[in-house]
């Protein structure tokens, strides 16, 4: 029960069939409280904490890092969802 927990989420959230709305979400969490995410339509990390700016501020410096990021949309979140919403959409 002693320790520290760290948790990251990748989200990819979308409400139109031609997944025009796409955005890609990366959250990271630190015992249980969200420090920052990443936000694909923002195309940047915000930070919710006093650490989590201070994280955010410092990873918006890295294009490397947020060009990464950016391409997840198109790389796991269209493509998945082209593959599974059909799937889902054919059930209803």
């Amino acid at each position: 029960a002693d320790g520290y927990y760290l948790n990251t989420m990748g989200e990819c959230v979308y409400s139109t069939s031609d997944y025009s709305d796409m955005v890609f979400l990366q959250s990271y969490s630190f015992n249980k409280v969200m420090e920052l995410q990443y936000n694909s339509t923002l195309g940047k990390f915000v930070g919710f904490t006093e650490i989590g700016v201070k994280q955010a501020e410092n990873l918006n410096k890295d294009q490397a890092i947020l060009q990464q990021l950016k391409a997840q949309v198109d790389t796991n979140c269209r493509h998945n969802a082209q593959i599974w919403d059909p799937a889902v959409r054919d059930k209803t």
